[in-house]
């Protein structure tokens, strides 16, 4: 789920969730991956050191994306698989993610469940089905998203909480490296995102990452990113370093 930018971690992704594809005449595949030494995704912590792979195909703004988190030294770390169907036009982009965890527990039952890929029964699926929805003004993008099946969070009362969150990005250059500023939160209360605590609207999400492409070759170079990222509902601070292999 997630980029950097979870429950995964639940994104992408994350690609953090779902990536705008620009409208093309021909079929791209995306072939990528990053290495990360800390997994955090919409202000929580959702692993240590991982490689985060990426495989997506994209024709004229629709986009199939699978994306993954495989721990590498915490064995106890959940590995994640995400699905991602998106569809684009100009800068305005919709879409639906399934999230599965292996160590996912039933938010119904507390029932483990992850270890089952393909059960989908509401008492023993470990998936989560989010719909989402974006727009790019330029300066700023903002985006919803909502569960709306799955393993899905509960209200106080025990219902099933249609989990939000709405996020702020607003990239910009400075001193040679590209960056990004970030606004997340949920706009009621959530048992995701580390807004555990909140009966209501929280913030949770806070952070500001910077890239930079480090030349190998005249013909090959590696983007290093760093990032800090930080959970004011939870009191959570980190500080994230990666890069990403692409051919």
């Amino acid at each position: 789920m997630k980029n950097l930018s979870k429950m995964g971690c639940m994104a992408a992704i994350m690609l953090a969730c779902s990536p705008a594809v620009k409208a093309q005449d021909e079929v791209e595949t995306t072939i990528a991956a990053d290495f990360v030494n800390d997994y955090v995704w919409r202000g929580q912590h959702c692993g240590d050191v991982a490689v985060q792979p990426t495989l997506g195909i994209g024709y004229k703004g629709l986009s199939l994306t699978a994306w993954g988190s495989i721990p590498l030294t915490n064995t106890d770390d959940s590995k994640e698989f995400d699905l991602t169907l998106a569809y684009a036009t100009g800068k305005f982009h919709v879409g639906v993610t399934d999230y599965y965890f292996s160590s996912a527990s039933n938010f119904k039952t507390g029932a483990t469940v992850g270890d089952k890929y393909f059960a989908y029964g509401a008492n023993s699926t470990a998936h989560t089905f989010e719909a989402n929805i974006g727009y790019d003004f330029g300066p700023v993008s903002i985006d919803w998203y909502t569960n709306f099946a799955g393993n899905d969070g509960r209200t106080l009362d025990g219902d099933r909480a249609f989990s939000s969150y709405f996020e702020l990005n607003a990239p910009f250059k400075f001193a040679s490296c590209d960056w990004n500023a970030t606004l997340g939160g949920v706009p009621y209360h959530a048992e995701f995102y580390g807004a555990n605590n909140a009966s209501g609207f929280a913030i949770c999400n806070v952070s500001v990452k910077a890239t930079k492409d480090i030349k190998i070759t005249d013909s090959f170079s590696v983007p290093v990113f760093a990032a800090i990222n930080t959970n004011p509902s939870s009191q959570k601070a980190y500080l994230v370093f990666g890069f990403t292999l692409q051919p």
